[in-house]
């Protein structure tokens, strides 16, 4: 079975993963520090400021927080996004208000999001779909004109870039997942990108159960005994095993942009004249994509699935609408006709890094004698 995702585990990790068991530390030390440091300089920018959790839902938790959000609040958020966003905003008692989605972006739609604003507004969550970024610069202009804090959600855009600036580098708070199968693994781990060294401090409090001992000192593969708590916190720190693995996994960054890039404008490229088939609208240039997906009308596509499992190739949804799902239904929304569309007809093939233009040959081939058959 062709795997929708397969993480790119070669010597490197290991080697990484063994040596940190034998130093020993095993919580957040010194691997940490390392993989926020290069973090930054991938960022390449001075005013900004990254700490490393221990999943980007942690992320996406602390970004609230950060960001004022408490009970009652409202959150803006596109219903076709990821639940770990709406379970974030359900953690603090705030209501989520659901948002179509842009049917070429699949990314929030902004100008629905305008009818949306009220008085308790607080904050709006914008997400990065795969291989399409939001469009950040009329984000940062809606969040000026309504007074909204944003949670740039860019779980699946790590290493991409939007207008030649790298995504974490740009946004207000930025988030970004280091999970099992995004581009960038460490094992399980996120990471946060905020703008003051007061919020960096917040977080790192937050992180690490409210305690004010320094990271610093871990950083050091050391402790403080004595420290205060001034505020609620939550165990979301990143271990130091995990950020070897981070760290083996950005030294190879240029080779799995490069290679995914390649595997999606070949299925762009063999897909695309397939009248059914709706590609993603883009050239991959400045995308790190984390995934590739077609949209085909809702009555193909679990035939579809059916189909291509039976040829031995496992394909996935990604995902489906916020409002569908029995704890959200009740949540106030907007019209939310594109995302009931799009949630209908997504549809995820497989892409791994480093990737063997055949095994995309194939997929595409047996995608193509689906279609034939349709005709």
């Amino acid at each position: 079975m062709i795997p929708v995702f397969k993480p790119l585990i070669e010597q490197e990790e290991i080697d990484a993963s063994t040596e940190s068991l034998k130093l020993g530390w095993l919580g957040m030390g010194s691997y940490v520090s390392e993989f926020e440091n290069k973090i930054k300089e991938i960022l390449g920018v001075e005013n900004r400021y990254v700490a490393a959790l221990s999943t980007g839902t942690a992320g996406l938790h602390i970004a609230l927080i950060v960001a004022g959000v408490g009970k009652d609040d409202e959150v803006i958020v596109s219903s076709f996004n990821c639940s770990a966003d709406f379970q974030a905003i359900s953690w603090l008692g705030a209501k989520i208000i659901f948002c179509d989605c842009d049917d070429t972006t699949l990314a929030i739609d902004l100008e629905k999001a305008a009818g949306l604003v009220t008085s308790k507004t607080k904050a709006i969550i914008a997400m990065d779909y795969d291989c399409i970024l939001c469009d950040h610069d009329e984000l940062k202009n809606f969040a000026e004109k309504y007074q909204l804090r944003v949670i740039h959600d860019a779980a699946h855009s790590f290493g991409s870039f939007y207008k030649g600036k790298p995504v974490g580098s740009f946004s207000d708070i930025c988030v970004f997942s280091h999970d099992p199968v995004k581009t960038i693994t460490c094992l399980d781990g996120g990471t946060i990108v905020v703008k003051t060294q007061e919020e960096l401090m917040q977080v790192h409090e937050l992180r690490l159960l409210g305690m004010q001992q320094p990271a610093s000192v871990m950083y050091q593969n050391k402790r403080a005994w004595t420290f205060d708590v001034e505020r609620v916190g939550y165990r979301y720190h990143m271990l130091n095993m995990h950020a070897a693995v981070g760290l083996a996994q950005l030294s190879k960054l240029d080779v799995i942009t490069e290679t995914r890039r390649a595997a999606c404008k070949r299925y762009n490229s063999l897909l695309g004249n397939i009248s059914l088939v709706r590609v993603p609208q883009t050239d991959f240039t400045e995308v790190n994509p984390f995934l590739y997906y077609i949209r085909v009308p809702g009555e193909h596509r679990d035939d579809l699935r059916d189909f291509l499992r039976g040829k031995g190739i496992d394909t996935g949804v990604h995902w489906q609408p916020g409002h569908w799902f029995s704890l959200w239904k009740d949540c106030q929304a907007g019209d939310l006709t594109i995302t009931a569309k799009v949630g209908n007809e997504i549809l995820s093939l497989p892409l791994h890094s480093k990737m063997e233009s055949g095994i995309v040959d194939t997929i595409c081939e047996n995608i193509a004698q689906y279609f034939t058959k349709q005709d």
